[in-house]
């Protein structure tokens, strides 16, 4: 999973995809015949709730779908975009310290 978060981030930061290329490539990737992943249903599904909800992210999505197969739900994020999708609960600032500083 962590080397599929870094080549979307790649994907994304540094070829510039938009996040519907970004979905696609990933598919792609996923339909390879030569290529395997790890827990591919939990990239199927990310693909899934990424598809509905773009503006989350697909790294986040995975991060949603990794909580949801190991029973750990709500998913608590400090992400204040994040904490508003389902499935989420938005946690407070770490230590009591704002976002901005």
């Amino acid at each position: 999973m962590l080397v599929l978060a870094e080549t979307v981030w790649v994907l994304a930061s540094v070829y510039d995809l938009t996040a519907k290329q970004v979905g696609k490539t990933v598919t792609m990737l996923l339909d390879h015949e030569d290529l395997t992943f790890q827990d591919p249903d939990i990239i199927k599904a990310a693909l899934d709730r990424f598809h509905l909800r773009p503006s989350l992210g697909l790294t986040d999505c995975l991060v949603f779908e990794i909580a949801r197969k190991a029973g750990h739900k709500p998913l608590g994020t400090f992400d204040q975009h994040v904490g508003k999708a389902d499935g989420a609960r938005r946690l407070g600032s770490p230590r009591g310290h704002s976002p901005t500083g």
